[in-house]
């Protein structure tokens, strides 16, 4: 079982390259970000096409969640238990969307960007990932044998190899202590990063800003993560990052991520 995680910048831009490269990837389910759709915008019936089940949960043209799969599709979960809200008035953002496929609990996840060390959305971001921990170390006390996958744009690099440059990230979000300690506080609930064993680093990245000429720089990120329960993890045959789909026109600013899991 093929499973991807993908921060598309835009389903309606990238529709086109979404579907060669679920034509091409052989991928089983696959987790959006950034959809920048509403449900009514969303492109369904291009997806059903293709042979997968669809689920999506956007609200405007900001954010924006799904998961795609071709080995069913069960227990749609918009938003995790007491997901923080933001905005006046509050509300819910289309951040966290969870389905069961094929046996395995998916949670596309758009952990919100923080913006600045000044911003009062660090605190958002902050208070957003401590509710996410607590509900997913409930998820593993409830069933430890849970097969779990939290994956999507967690908008951290969680070690100084994650960034080219950490003199460059000093004063900026996504590699501050507090992020980082909250990063670390779901791996610490029993959940794995699948990835780095099979793609280490430094200088493998899933993510490069438009501006600056940085992916041709290879100026970096690693902010897209697969993190595994323990039974899911110990299912994992082989990850890597498509850093190709990065080039050409009209890619979005991350690659997608892959994870194999071995047969049950």
């Amino acid at each position: 079982m093929r499973i991807a995680t993908w921060n598309v910048n835009s389903i309606r831009s990238r529709i086109d390259r979404v579907e060669a490269w679920l034509q091409r990837s052989d991928c089983d389910v696959l987790a959006l970000q950034e959809t920048k759709a509403t449900d009514e915008q969303f492109p369904f019936e291009r997806l059903r096409a293709l042979g997968y089940e669809v689920a999506h949960h956007g609200l405007n043209q900001w954010n924006g969640v799904a998961v795609l799969s071709r080995v069913g599709l069960e227990d749609v979960q918009v938003g995790f238990e007491n997901m923080p809200m933001w905005g006046d008035p509050l509300g819910a953002e289309a951040r966290a969307l969870g389905a069961t496929c094929g046996g395995v609990r998916i949670w596309s996840l758009y952990v919100p960007n923080g913006r600045s060390l000044e911003d009062p959305h660090l605190a958002y971001k902050l208070d957003w990932l401590a509710h996410l921990r607590d509900a997913a170390a409930k998820w593993l006390a409830d069933n430890p044998s849970a097969q779990v996958a939290l994956v999507g744009d967690w908008n951290i690099a969680p070690q100084d190899e994650d960034v080219w440059d950490m003199e460059f990230f000093a004063d900026k979000t996504h590699v501050s202590p507090p992020e980082r300690a909250a990063f670390s506080a779901i791996v610490e609930a029993g959940y794995t990063d699948v990835v780095r064993p099979h793609a280490p680093g430094p200088g493998v990245y899933t993510y490069w800003d438009y501006q600056q000429l940085r992916f041709p720089k290879r100026q970096g990120m690693r902010i897209d993560f697969v993190l595994g329960s323990p039974a899911l993890t110990a299912r994992v045959e082989g990850a890597s990052i498509d850093r190709e789909e990065r080039k050409g026109k009209g890619a979005s600013d991350h690659a997608p991520v892959i994870v194999d899991l071995a047969n049950l």
